[in-house]
């Protein structure tokens, strides 16, 4: 009998463990069984596909450029027979969430209990990542995005705005001295970001003018959490979304500074999903969830957008 879909689920299983006796636990088969699909596989195609010794496996290069080939197509499958359950039963199945931390922590989190009491037929796998994953490759059925979309022919649906908010610890202040005016931010230590971008410029309007000031600074962090932690420590001044810093403001563990220079710029929060004749109940029924009941920490009341417009 034929079975191409069970090698290729082999294969990336493989792939992702980077071993047989490690995708044979994933997929509760024998070491034995996975290694003779591999097999299989190589002599169909005709192909080396893993490369194996005595300490470690690796994809060669066919092995990487089928990787790439095949897990999309293993995804769309899985997504049709998902998508399968009638209209109207309840939603259920595993909704695989991709989000940054921030986003996660302060805004997700507080709600999910809520999602799983109206959908206990739905199972919630939640990775949180300021990197940005590719849908079809990490297998996630959502994901959030803060800020400028890529064409990557997903559906977007927009789900809020961030404003931002340049910030600093009350001890910081204390010690160096509250910056008065975008310029003087070159005496002071910028907490940056360590993805995105190689040359950090933070947006300020000065006399009714736009302008950028480069800033520069001695720490990087590679999330948004990170570089929140380090600010509420004093270790420096950070430009961050006001949902994530709403409550260290509240607080007085944050003060936001330079606020007549705030030029009001905000980032668009969006879901992506792929764009399906047939949407899968349970992600649906989660793009509604978000709808009703998502709110950003910091922001004004959101209304409600019903229909989402597609990612550019």
């Amino acid at each position: 009998m034929d079975n191409r879909f069970g090698e290729m689920q082999i294969f990336l299983a493989v792939a992702q463990s980077g071993s047989f006796a490690g995708a044979a636990r994933a997929l509760r088969l024998t070491p034995s069984a996975v290694s003779r699909a591999i097999a299989r596989l190589e002599a169909r195609l005709g192909a080396q596909l893993v490369s194996r010794t005595t300490r470690a496996l690796a994809l060669t290069a066919e092995g990487e450029l089928y990787r790439e080939r095949v897990a999309g197509l293993v995804a769309e499958i899985d997504e049709v027979e998902r998508g399968f359950a009638r209209a109207d039963e309840a939603p259920r199945g595993p909704l695989r969430i991709n989000a940054s931390v921030p986003f996660g922590t302060q805004c997700l989190l507080p709600i999910l209990p809520l999602f799983q009491a109206l959908h206990p037929g739905v199972t919630l796998d939640l990775a949180l990542s300021d990197t940005l994953v590719d849908l079809v490759e990490e297998r996630a059925d959502i994901a959030i995005r803060i800020g400028p979309l890529r064409d990557t022919g997903l559906k977007a649906k927009k789900l809020g705005r961030s404003a931002m908010a340049v910030v600093a610890s009350p001890a910081y202040l204390r010690e160096r001295g509250e910056p008065v005016h975008p310029r003087e931010l070159a005496q002071h230590a910028c907490l940056r970001f360590s993805f995105r971008r190689s040359v950090d410029t933070w947006p300020f309007l000065v006399e009714g003018t736009l302008v950028h000031r480069p800033i520069d600074g001695v720490f990087m962090g590679n999330s948004g959490e990170v570089v929140r932690m380090m600010a509420a420590a004093g270790g420096g001044i950070a430009r961050l979304g006001r949902f994530h810093v709403a409550a260290d403001l509240a607080s007085g563990r944050l003060v936001e500074i330079l606020r007549d220079c705030n030029p009001g710029d905000h980032e668009d929060i969006h879901a992506l999903y792929a764009g399906h004749q047939r949407l899968a109940s349970r992600i649906r029924a989660f793009l509604d969830f978000l709808d009703a009941h998502l709110r950003l920490p910091g922001a004004p009341p959101k209304i409600s957008e019903r229909a989402g417009p597609r990612a550019s």
